[in-house]
């Protein structure tokens, strides 16, 4: 087979992903913020064991605002806020204080704007009975209210309303147990409201290897593997998508279809990793994914991956083009799951000396978001391991990518060290795409070079020793929760 020219690979990586702004504080205005001088706060919650989501409405009753800051103190020492939307949140002791997002600053007078953050409890989950918009108590508060707690978490953002019972499955596909996927806390749940862990595989570079995703090999991924996710690794340059948006657009979307079909998730990557600044295709991510999130919306198996590796950069640049990227997904799929990459090859900063402390005390302000991990097993082993299960607590992480070898995609199968990385994910739910579904040659490909020039994909025969490790990993059976 002709050496098809690629990127030397890999990066890498380390940790973890998502939660929200916990940290230092106190009730203290915004500056530069006129003051209220009346406001009334909505309080409800919606609770279970442990856990609870909270929807505050805000009405300025005074004179109007561009900017404002909303206090209030948790009764109970062992309430923590959470991932939080449409505002910021710090806590520091029992003090909370939220504070307005670019889309919500202003409030004229009698105006309401809504935000929500999920939470935690120990002992007792009671509403706050005051609050201050900045500096200012609100005197004519609505009386908040906490429903008993329930046993089974929400999904995040939460409904206003209290959702109709979901009917069980009708199918046995992943997609048709599962449904429309969540974030709640620091899990990917189901359309139950309960966690669960995807397992699959990730395409190569559709320039290099679009021969190797056809029915039949598609049909072995969904019915030998047992796989539940493709990633469709869509290159941004390196011949790829910025030759040819419109075909790139068209070959992603074709996938999602295939996948689809076959009852499997798909994740749509941006595969971004030469320049590591993904603001570099921010005009270009606007323009894809507008156009993908709009033909597929009607969709329930569809996850957007913004970025697939920043490097080089900050976490704050990072978080800066999410938050640019995310409303054009929203706009049109406000559903959706969609994975943020993080500093240092998707790594949270690890492989570039930091860690996920950056993105815990950070987060992206939006609902429903997830941080990726990367590892290669050869090359990344118990530091990252050890920080992965640290961050895994506070944040909800994706390992869109791994690979079972070093982080070039070559050398030698670690079998220890890869069972050490899957286990580890198997026992936190995290879920996770294998680098890669393909015949490249190179030792992290699942199929031995040639194989997608024929037309048998199934069984182990045409496997590399990574693709048999991956295939009988993968194929063991799914634990989908239903109730």
């Amino acid at each position: 087979m002709t050496k098809i020219p690629r990127p030397a690979r890999r990066h890498l990586l380390a940790v973890t992903a998502a939660a929200l702004t916990l940290g230092a504080s106190a009730l203290l205005p915004l500056a530069n913020a006129s003051a209220a001088t009346g406001c009334t706060v909505g309080w409800s919650t919606s609770s279970w064991t442990g856990g609870f989501t909270a929807n505050i409405t805000i009405t300025n009753l005074g004179d109007a605002v561009t900017g404002w800051t909303l206090g209030f103190r948790f009764p109970d020492a062992g309430q923590r806020v959470g991932q939080g939307w449409s505002a910021t949140y710090q806590q520091s002791g029992q003090d909370v204080t939220a504070r307005n997002v670019d889309y919500n600053g202003s409030l004229a007078t009698g105006a309401s704007t809504t935000i929500g953050f999920t939470g935690t409890w120990t002992t007792a989950n009671p509403a706050p009975t005051s609050f201050t918009l900045n500096g200012t108590t609100c005197t004519g508060g609505t009386t908040p209210t906490t429903p008993p707690p329930s046993t089974t978490p929400p999904t995040t953002p939460p409904p206003t309303t209290p959702p109709p019972t979901t009917p069980p499955p009708t199918g046995t596909t992943p997609v048709a147990i599962n449904g429309q996927l969540r974030v709640c806390g620091v899990n990917l749940c189901n359309q139950y409201g309960r966690p669960i862990q995807l397992r699959g595989m990730s395409t190569h570079g559709l320039q290099w290897f679009a021969q190797c995703y056809n029915d039949a090999s598609l049909d072995a991924l969904a019915t030998d593997w047992r796989a539940d996710l493709l990633r469709i690794a869509m290159y941004v340059q390196e011949q790829g998508y910025e030759t040819d948006p419109t075909g790139f657009t068209n070959r992603v979307n074709s996938l999602v279809d295939e996948a689809g079909e076959r009852g499997m998730y798909a994740l749509i990557d941006f595969h971004t990793l030469t320049p590591g600044d993904p603001t570099y295709n921010l005009e270009r991510a606007k323009t894809f994914f507008a156009a993908v999130s709009a033909r597929n919306a009607g969709r329930n198996n569809v996850i957007y991956e913004i970025a697939n590796e920043p490097n080089g950069v900050s976490w704050q640049t990072i978080k800066n083009y999410a938050e640019q990227v995310i409303p054009v997904i929203r706009a049109n799929d406000p559903d959706a799951v969609v994975v943020v990459g993080t500093r240092g090859w998707s790594s949270l900063g690890v492989s570039e000396g930091g860690n996920s402390t950056e993105v815990i005390n950070n987060p992206v302000n939006a609902g429903n978001v997830m941080y990726t991990f990367h590892f290669y097993a050869a090359s990344h082993k118990d530091a990252y391991r050890a920080e992965v299960e640290r961050a895994a607590a506070r944040l909800p992480l994706f390992v869109t990518e791994f690979g079972t070898v070093t982080y070039t995609g070559g050398g030698a199968f670690d079998s220890a060290s890869s069972t050490a990385w899957l286990d580890l994910l198997d026992r936190l739910k995290i879920s996770y795409a294998n680098w890669t579904y393909s015949d490249a040659n190179e030792s992290s490909a699942a199929f031995r070079p040639g194989t997608c020039y024929g037309g048998t994909y199934a069984g182990t025969g045409v496997l590399t020793e990574s693709g048999n490790f991956l295939r009988n990993r993968i194929r063991t059976p799914d634990t989908f929760p239903t109730s």
